[in-house]
């Protein structure tokens, strides 16, 4: 693991050092939020997605846009992303512009205006992306409503960018209001990792951030979705050309122990060319060309995931017979002991990999410390390398069961 360092400013902004690549010139700034979609409610669904375009809006000190065309003039990216329980921003650029990246996100910490007349035009350039992304895309549709049917009680019902009509009808006193409430020092991480002195990075991280005030006590979230009592069946009638199969199990929180299992699973199941969902549905029996299959591990219980695109002519239902007869294969541990070696090899070449810039160590450790706990990453390489095949076997039995699962099937009426 990568060596690294922590403070905590007056305000209790943490601020994480990670020193990788030196003499390469390059840093990564990132400052994550611990707000996401599951931070809304009903009603007021994708505010979170809705602040990070916001957030590159006009400041006390800059104009709406001045943030992007900074950065850009001295040779930097910049960009954001909003998930179900964070939100990520971040500047790549060259190790003397740490001071200018700084001062940057400090004043969008402070200072964001939040004007009526930026957020109106954003809100259409927000809805033409969910009209884009989800309603007129059925890909995107099938996910937004696999969730939708998963979760009838959490805030995950939803994915980030919330549902049309909330988008519509949001003012900009629940913008203000949002922002005001998660858009704090206390509620944020500050990252910056690559050719750094750490020193360094504390003491501007002081100057720029130390003063800045906390606004409110941060609500918890403490809704937990009810045991799923029996299998969810739906059927969706969309314009498409070809039939998608969408399954997702209930899988624990991020830091539960059967995670790395489940991983390991996801890996066999749906990575590559040479996994079997691949061999059998698209090489083997002709079925679909595309898949998906994962873990989307989160804060609180949240799904592994199948998504089959069927070919031309193919029920969806005839991809759902197969891809369970696999699912029972792998319950019954009909699989090599060299399939599980090759899936601790890729998981953990993968994961070395992940770690080979700035920006994928501040992403990945990010990721972790925006979740709450730093424990699951420092532990995965070694969990992962005592997974055994009856390991495999027992996670697949648990989570792989009917009355765990909610399918949809999108296609035309």
């Amino acid at each position: 693991m990568i060596h690294f360092e922590k403070i905590r400013l007056k305000n209790k902004l943490e601020v994480y050092t990670f020193p990788v690549n030196k003499n390469s010139d390059v840093i990564s700034v990132d400052i994550f939020y611990k707000v996401g979609s599951r931070n809304e409610t009903m009603g007021k669904s994708g505010i979170a997605h809705m602040l990070e375009h916001l957030n590159f809006k006009s400041t006390k000190n800059l104009k709406a846009g001045e943030f992007d065309e900074i950065v850009k003039s001295f040779g930097g990216l910049d960009n954001a992303s909003t998930g179900f329980d964070y939100t990520h921003y971040y500047i790549k650029c060259a190790k003397k512009n740490l001071n200018k990246a700084l001062e940057l996100f400090a004043e969008l910490m402070a200072n964001l205006n939040l004007k009526d007349e930026e957020f109106q035009p954003e809100r259409n350039v927000v809805l033409e992306e969910r009209r884009w992304r989800t309603d007129n895309n059925p890909l995107g549709y099938l996910y937004f409503r696999l969730f939708n049917h998963a979760f009838m009680y959490h805030s995950y019902h939803w994915t980030p960018i919330g549902f049309y009509k909330d988008i519509e009808n949001w003012t900009i006193e629940d913008i203000r209001e949002f922002h005001s409430t998660y858009y704090q020092p206390q509620n944020a991480i500050l990252v910056v990792s690559g050719d750094i002195e750490q020193q360094e990075v504390f003491n501007l991280s002081k100057k720029y951030f130390e003063n800045i005030k906390n606004t409110k006590i941060i609500p918890q979230v403490h809704t937990q979705e009810p045991k799923q009592d029996g299998a969810k069946r739906i059927i969706i009638k969309k314009e498409t050309q070809t039939q998608i199969l969408a399954i997702g199990f209930k899988i624990p929180n991020f830091k539960h122990k059967d995670i790395p299992t489940l991983n390991a699973l996801s890996e066999l199941l749906g990575s590559g060319k040479s996994s079997i969902i691949n061999e059998i549905l698209i090489d083997k029996l002709h079925l679909i060309n595309d898949f998906y299959a994962f873990a989307n591990d989160c804060i609180d219980e949240n799904l592994f995931i199948f998504i089959c695109n069927c070919n031309i002519g193919i029920k969806a239902e005839e991809v759902e017979k197969e891809l369970w007869k696999i699912l029972e294969k792998i319950k019954k541990g009909e699989f090599l002991e060299k399939d599980l070696q090759k899936v601790k090899n890729n998981i953990k070449s993968d994961f070395i990999f992940s770690l080979d810039t700035a920006s994928a160590v501040s992403n990945i450790y990010g990721s972790y410390l925006a979740r709450g706990d730093l424990r699951p990453l420092l532990n995965y390489e070694e969990k992962i390398e005592k997974l055994t095949l009856l390991d495999l076997k027992k996670c697949a039995k648990k989570y792989f069961s009917e009355e765990n699962s909610t399918t949809l099937i999108l296609r035309k009426d």
